[in-house]
């Protein structure tokens, strides 16, 4: 089912709090859902569809709706699938406004990983479960060694090289620092990167993401709906979604499962990479960036480190301007699942409501993309492209 322009996203919101000692997650997941739709001009009572994945406490999605105070559902979705979870979430509200199964979708995520000392595993994962798990016993769990080895093979097939990883980061720097809730507002350097210390080789701790706690929430509506409240249209054109595994061994560990969800979003939309103004890339690594960019179209696969070199993803500087939130790297990557945020600062880019040091000036088609599981093993893509009407 083509669902282009079915529905359009009329409100988002982002939790201001990295870390949240004084919070439940609860807590964090009703503060979201009241910002978004007070951002859409919308009520609870108008929420006939409620989205969240497995860091929504409880019994999810049957929990947050009394916590919430959602009484006029019809439609809920509680797929998990790590940090593309969201993107997907609005993919199914897309279809699921399409077939008149609700009208208004809310989609709401948060968790508290600092608060309550998880490091990086996932709330509602329980990992200890995976069948997979003693054919992977030798090798370290943290998720780094993984997107390493990949950072590794990359450099070994295509001459990619730590300066061009590292500019990714330093591209991350330059929009943080207009971010006041961004954990590290500081501009680094290649150099800097460089000098951070050795994490798991080649990854340096400035090519890692930040662990943080907070959420998200995003309001999708009927267009009708959409085109009668007062905040800038945001159209869904375009959706995908794909999951890759290792398949028992036979893994291609540079092709993501984002080369497949990003032809499906682009067909869907009737446009192509080429028209894309502004991206949001999923930014848990560096070398995160540099695939997605390669699977999603926008250079050929080997050419993402050269793609991304000397400022190329800076606003006002290179050609595709990237997650000028801060992103993952230096912003926010609440719960260790960073696709709501990719999806928050999409919207804001389509609106123009970004900051204004970051606003892009080509803003009529943006792009969000997510990844959530392991790079190196199963995980899943959820790809997004909006159109500002």
């Amino acid at each position: 089912m083509n669902t282009k322009g079915a529905a359009y996203i009329a409100g988002i919101y982002e939790h201001p709090v990295r870390r949240a000692d004084g919070l439940s997650t609860a807590q964090m997941h009703a503060d979201v859902a009241l910002g978004a739709l007070e951002d859409a001009g919308l009520s609870l009572d108008d929420v006939d569809g409620f989205f969240c994945g497995a860091d929504a406490p409880g019994l999810g999605a049957l929990t947050m709706a009394e916590y919430i105070g959602l009484r006029n559902l019809r439609h809920v979705d509680t797929t998990e699938s790590g940090g593309s979870a969201y993107l997907l979430h609005v993919a199914h509200a897309v279809e699921a406004i399409a077939a008149g199964h609700c009208n208004v979708a809310l989609i709401t995520m948060a968790d508290r990983p600092l608060a309550v000392g998880a490091g990086t595993r996932l709330a509602g994962v329980d990992r200890d479960t995976m069948p997979n798990l003693p054919f992977q016993a030798a090798v370290p769990p943290h998720p780094m060694y993984g997107y390493a080895m990949v950072a590794r093979r990359h450099m070994h097939e295509f001459g990619t090289t730590p300066e061009q990883l590292a500019w990714v980061r330093v591209a991350a720097s330059h929009h943080a620092q207009h971010n006041p809730n961004a954990v590290h507002r500081e501009v680094v350097s290649v150099r800097d990167v460089l000098d951070s210390p050795l994490v798991a080789d080649p990854l340096h701790r400035l090519d890692c993401c930040v662990v943080t706690d907070g959420g998200g929430a995003v309001v999708v509506t009927r267009p009708e709906i959409a085109k009668r409240l007062a905040r800038p249209k945001v159209k869904v054109i375009g959706t995908g979604a794909a999951v890759k595994h290792p398949d028992a061994g036979r893994i291609e560990l540079l092709t993501s499962a984002g080369a497949r969800s990003g032809v499906v979003a682009f067909a869907e939309a009737g446009i192509s990479p080429a028209d894309i103004g502004y991206a949001s890339l999923y930014d848990s690594f560096t070398i995160t960036v540099i695939v997605q960019l390669e699977d999603l179209g926008f250079c050929a696969k080997g050419r993402g480190g050269w793609f991304v070199a000397d400022g190329n993803l800076i606003a006002g500087h290179g050609r595709l301007p990237f997650n000028t939130d801060g992103g993952g790297l230096c912003n926010n990557h609440p719960g260790n699942k960073g696709g709501m945020t990719k999806i928050l600062e999409a919207v804001r880019q389509c609106r123009g409501e970004a900051h204004p040091a970051v606003q892009v000036a080509r803003r009529e088609f943006v792009l969000a993309h997510g990844t959530g599981g392991n790079l190196a093993g199963t995980h899943a893509a959820g790809t997004l492209i909006l159109q500002a009407e």
